[in-house]
């Protein structure tokens, strides 16, 4: 179904083997395409629109200038029964992650708690893509990175030196939709003001400020000022010790030494994540407390809105809902993004995804 005004909805399918494609045209072994194609459809399913097919073109772009290794050896450096360290040896961010979140999985089956660090990676999109692996298991999935560009000056700073370093933490329930937050730590993600700047669309008051005080609601003059920090203080402090703990603990890129991978094509990023996983039988009857978190998640819910609101939300349930009228529907993509993934695949020597005269 196309809407010449908006754009269309693709198929999922349709999305995971465009990417998959575009990736091996460029050099990526043929087992990691289908892998980082996996991730990023997810991305688009659950509604992380600014993370999905959406990135296809810039990782295209600095894979093709040489920034990232296209035969990476990922591998654990150090570890105990319930941590681990990886160097992901500046792949791509997805493979990376992957494999720290399976690490995660493991240890934490075996040992009620595992905490995983990566280093050495690049940008790994959304967080819940990851956070969400661990509903499957009966676990709770705790993820956190040092954002791949600095946009956000501490709190009563000038310099640019905290990004909007993401959190993402998955609970699972028994009944209904499992709750996932996943934020950024700025009043809105650098992927949410691109998607704005690419659709031509102005973005709201207070995301992102010049250095006089003033909102920039063009989202093309984004680099004219800094984002928001989100509550402030605690958005900035928040940044910070997600960046500690993603970036300094593991020996990745923090402060000062981040690559902004937005406009530095050709650099290596020694981009930081880590994943905590807590296996819930570790703490009981996994049905048990599921039933407790949806007891919760439920009472949150059914609280009375405030004036004309409509109905009081849990984290996650807005990228429930996208993920089963996504994989029912289809992908909306804007018509812009179709345009830009057509050149792309004129580029690299592939069909169009979606032909927007037929």
């Amino acid at each position: 179904m196309t809407d010449r005004l908006h754009g269309t909805y693709v198929a999922s399918d349709r999305i995971r083997s465009f990417i998959r494609d575009a990736l091996e045209a460029v050099g990526i072994p043929a087992r990691d395409a289908v892998v980082v194609a996996d991730l990023m459809a997810r991305a688009d399913l659950i509604g992380s629109d600014a993370h999905g097919i959406f990135r296809l073109p810039h990782y295209v772009a600095r894979i093709k200038a040489g920034a990232l290794n296209l035969r990476p050896q990922i591998k654990v450096i150090r570890e105990t029964p319930g941590t681990a360290v990886i160097d992901g040896d500046n792949a791509l961010g997805h493979l990376v992650m992957n494999t720290a979140a399976q690490t995660a999985l493991d240890k934490a089956a075996a040992c009620g708690i595992a905490w995983v660090g990566a280093f050495n990676s690049n940008h790994a999109g959304a967080g819940a893509v990851y956070t969400r692996m661990a509903l499957e298991r009966d676990m709770v999935g705790i993820y956190g990175a040092v954002a791949s560009g600095n946009a956000m000056a501490p709190f009563g700073g000038a310099d640019l030196l905290l990004g909007t370093n993401p959190i993402s933490i998955a609970i699972p329930t028994a009944r209904g939709a499992p709750v996932v937050l996943d934020m950024a730590t700025t009043v809105a993600s650098n992927g949410k003001i691109k998607h704005a700047a690419l659709r031509g669309e102005s973005i709201p008051e207070g995301w992102v400020i010049d250095w006089q005080g003033n909102s920039i609601t063009e989202p093309r003059r984004a680099s004219e000022g800094f984002l928001a920090p989100a509550g402030g203080p605690k958005g900035s402090g928040l940044s910070l010790v997600l960046g500690l703990l993603a970036g300094s603990l593991n020996g990745a890129a923090m402060g000062s030494a981040v690559v902004n991978f937005n406009t530095d094509l050709h650099s290596a990023t020694n981009t930081g994540h880590f994943i905590c996983v807590l296996s819930l039988s570790a703490f009981g009857n996994p049905e048990e407390l599921k039933e407790r978190m949806s007891t919760a998640a439920e009472e949150i819910r059914s609280s009375r809105p405030l004036g004309t609101n409509g109905p009081v939300r849990v984290p996650g349930d807005e990228s429930s809902r996208k993920l089963a009228e996504n994989t029912s529907n289809g992908v909306f993509l804007p018509e812009e993004l179709i345009e830009s993934l057509n050149s792309l695949a004129v580029e690299v020597g592939l069909p169009p995804i979606l032909s927007l005269g037929a």
